[in-house]
């Protein structure tokens, strides 16, 4: 089951993009597109392709074959750090530096732009409050935080420079169930206020089907589906229906 966005233009497009490493293939023709205001979850067993597919997309690896563009352009034709500032990126390990406080973290690409320091502290507090942080916050260090204080702390980096894309490679994982509960609805609130596109690594059908407007379910580098979530529970693919069976029936109702 393929189901696409019709009618907004996309953000963000893959076209036929391959990725091989000693002559095994990694990724295999992937094509999709993200509109802004959307989230695609790519969603797939451990060595499916998901986080070689981020990489791809702010050049930390480069395709093999096929394009990938950003509002129309091949991200061949950025230099490469212009690039990566201009996409947020979150990881499950957070990022943050662990020698600069709460501010300098948010303020990171910022200030490699050449901000000024008012300008930067605006915008962390600003941030810091999207996020449901205080400005108190601010002063303080990476280790002086809780897990899902330090996750909302690198989602506002990765706001800080008025990225319009934004990566996250399981971001949540480490994180205890309620305050991982709490990420995913922080998430919702902040893609609703920026209107970014966002692509989003995991491996865990609950919090896709929480977060997505659509999920890509990966299967040793090939795109097997694209559905919404409602249409998630009558995807007939194999990859789709095992991970369908880890939950409980009751979840999705009748399935087809």
């Amino acid at each position: 089951m393929l189901s696409e966005r019709p009618g907004a233009p996309p953000h963000l497009s893959f076209c036929d993009v391959s990725y091989q490493v000693g002559g095994r293939s990694v990724l295999d023709r992937l094509s999709f597109q993200v509109c802004l205001g959307e989230t695609l979850v790519l969603l797939g067993r451990s060595g499916s392709g998901k986080t070689t597919a981020l990489r791809l997309i702010n050049r930390l690896l480069e395709p093999t074959s096929g394009s990938i563009s950003i509002e129309g352009r091949d991200t061949r034709a950025f230099d490469p750090i212009e690039l990566r500032r201009g996409i947020g990126y979150v990881i499950q390990e957070f990022g943050l530096l662990p020698h600069w406080t709460v501010d300098q973290n948010i303020s990171l690409v910022p200030r490699l732009l050449g901000w000024p320091p008012a300008r930067r502290k605006e915008k962390a507090v600003e941030l810091l409050a999207q996020v449901g942080l205080g400005p108190d916050i601010g002063a303080r260090r990476p280790h002086e935080l809780s897990g899902g204080q330090r996750q909302r702390v690198a989602v506002a980096r990765a706001l800080a420079a008025g990225a319009r894309l934004l990566l996250f490679d399981e971001p949540f994982g480490a994180l205890d169930p309620v305050t991982r509960h709490e990420m995913q609805q922080q998430f919702l609130a902040v893609r609703a206020n920026f209107q970014v596109a966002s692509v989003f690594v995991t491996h865990d059908l609950v919090e896709a089907l929480t977060i997505a407007t659509r999920i890509a379910v990966l299967d040793r580098g090939k795109l097997e589906a694209l559905a919404t979530p409602a249409e998630f529970s009558h995807v007939q693919t194999p990859t789709a229906r095992a991970f369908l069976d880890t939950l409980p029936k009751e979840m999705l109702g009748p399935r087809a």
